[in-house]
């Protein structure tokens, strides 16, 4: 018969059971933590309070006695529609600014300069690394914070969008902003189709109090985003960026220059901001600027 041992009797050189290790459990509660996390940082956060708001908004305009909804009573169709395209439309404009690549500069912190990339660039604008991510920064980048990254063309960092705007989604943030006003603008004027003022002020604030903040609302927003258009337009117009009209004093390539170096005249700006054209680095436009001054000088 088999002589059966009690565990306190075992053998120390008998293999112990193998226990669950308690740092598993850690790690799926860090999993859960992290993902928490990712759910409510702050571009989540901003991209859910604009979508919901959008929404919203437009839903007031549904509900209440405005010309959206005798339309819809009317059985006319196309104006609801197309209101609602725009407001479609100028939502996934915006998730694709504040989602997209804006234009980032490759990490490559050992990379040297090239001898061809050097030579095209004049001396009194030698290129530099970035003293945050240690990348090689071409002309007219900047290191964001925010961002923690370096932006080419960079125009600056949207709260709202939570991104920054740069060479890659500026051209969309002009187009949202304009879309955007246009579904702000026709917005405001359902709202007012729909105000009716009476009294007494206490039942007219229950059955339009809704509704006459949402106009309020509408009001404010469409002032900042027609301010916000107008800036950006001139900025394209001459070539320039919100970082570089603001802080030219600090800017190395615009403090010793006089004018703006960029500025190519209206159409090629405005044809090189929306359409690429004429393409290749600012350093090549730079020294391509450069020898046409010299020319001409001579």
């Amino acid at each position: 018969m088999r002589s059966h041992q009690s565990p306190r009797c075992r053998s120390p050189f008998a293999p112990r059971p193998l226990l669950p290790r308690a740092s598993s459990g850690w790690a799926g509660t860090g999993a859960k933590a992290m993902a928490l996390w990712a759910l409510l940082s702050p571009g989540v956060l901003v991209r859910t309070g604009h979508t919901v708001l959008t929404w919203g908004i437009t839903l007031v305009l549904f509900l209440h006695d405005t010309e959206l909804r005798q339309w819809e009573e009317q059985g006319e169709l196309f104006l609801p529609l197309t209101f609602l395209l725009l407001v479609l439309g100028s939502l996934l404009l915006y998730l694709a600014v504040s989602l997209m690549d804006p234009g980032y500069v490759a990490t490559q912190p050992q990379e040297e300069p090239k001898e061809e990339q050097t030579a095209m660039v004049p001396q009194a604008i030698p290129l530099r690394r970035c003293r945050y991510c240690l990348v090689l920064q071409p002309l007219r980048a900047r290191h964001c914070r925010d961002c923690r990254r370096c932006v080419r063309r960079y125009d600056h960092h949207c709260p709202w969008m939570e991104n920054c705007v740069g060479e890659r989604n500026h051209p969309l943030f002009v187009a949202y902003l304009a879309l955007q006003l246009v579904v702000l603008l026709w917005g405001l004027c359902l709202a007012w189709s729909g105000l009716r003022f009476f009294r007494p002020w206490g039942l007219w604030l229950r059955s339009t109090g809704l509704l006459f903040a949402t106009f309020l609302l509408l009001s404010f927003f469409s002032l900042v985003v027609s301010l916000l258009l107008a800036s950006h337009l001139y900025l394209v117009a001459s070539n320039t960026t919100t970082w570089e009209f603001m802080s030219s004093h600090r800017i190395a390539s615009l403090r010793q220059r006089a004018s703006n170096p960029f500025d190519r005249g209206l159409t090629r700006n405005l044809t090189h901001f929306f359409c690429g054209w004429p393409s290749g680095p600012w350093e090549t436009l730079w020294a391509d600027e450069e020898e046409e001054g010299s020319s001409q000088a001579v």
